[in-house]
């Protein structure tokens, strides 16, 4: 197999259902993409940050661990990049019979299932007949703790051996349930970058324990979020189980949407 793309998979929130107890009322499920040949990219990224940051202890960094005036110019950087990003925003109030998504990872699933398949849309469309590789994507996870990525593995094989009956959108000719690694943050610098994109986004959703969101991160991203023929609309951010007109009647601190809405840009490939 030789892919022509690098999908890193990062998170940001928890899974859990007890608000009472503080659990994140979102989880973010965020993913860039680059072509394989300039993979680099995202380590000489991450190396300009270090430079910006000073931090150049060669430690992972953490989005959530930085102040709000080093944030800015990781995103500014990131937004500068020859990549593409993809978010998955779930309001977990919301959710009917949460029930059934307190079993193990299967939110987490959940949401993969709709990163990918903007992944494969994505990969699908900018695939040319003279680039390098077979079209399809490697798809690199942040280590999960307790998780075995066989059984990710497995979750594909599902998908793919059910795709009309759920509805499922993935296009297999991009995305192969083979093609799956997981490796910790200081391994791969394209999952500090995922990492970064993901927090942005939960920061831009999740209020603060004085009620305030913060989305100027998420606004300086835009130019790297997928659009599709200029459109950005149901692909470079995907809410569930609502989608953002419904949830801007709600008035859930969602204006920074707006800046989202109507045609974007057209897309060219990386």
């Amino acid at each position: 197999m030789n892919p022509s793309f690098l999908v890193y998979i990062d998170e940001s929130g928890d899974e859990g259902f007890s608000f009472e107890r503080r659990s994140s009322r979102w989880f973010i499920l965020s993913a860039i993409i680059t072509r394989k040949e300039k993979d680099i990219e995202t380590v000489k990224l991450i190396d300009r940050v270090r430079i910006l940051l000073k931090k150049l202890d060669k430690k992972p960094i953490h989005f959530r661990d930085l102040k709000h005036e080093q944030k800015i110019p990781f995103v500014d950087e990131i937004a500068k990049a020859d990549l593409r990003a993809i978010s998955v925003l779930v309001n977990k109030p919301l959710i009917k019979e949460p029930e059934k998504f307190q079993k193990r990872y299967i939110l987490f699933f959940c949401c993969v299932r709709f990163v990918l398949e903007r992944v494969s849309w994505y990969c699908r469309d900018q695939k040319k007949p003279q680039d390098p590789g077979d079209g399809s994507a490697k798809i690199i996870f942040s280590n999960r703790s307790g998780m075995a990525y066989p059984e990710m593995k497995d979750y594909f094989h599902y998908l793919k051996e059910r795709t009309n009956g759920l509805e499922v959108r993935i296009d297999w000719s991009s995305i192969k349930p083979d093609q799956i690694i997981a490796y910790s943050p200081g391994q791969r610098m394209g999952l500090q970058v995922a990492d970064a994109v993901a927090g942005s986004f939960f920061y831009a959703v999740e209020k603060s324990q004085y009620g305030f969101t913060e989305d100027r991160y998420v606004r300086i991203l835009k130019p790297i979020m997928y659009n599709r023929r200029g459109v950005y609309k149901g692909y470079r951010i995907k809410f569930w189980p609502l989608e953002d007109e419904e949830l801007l009647k709600r008035n859930l601190n969602l204006n920074w949407l707006t800046y989202y809405s109507g045609p974007g840009t057209q897309d060219p490939a990386l």
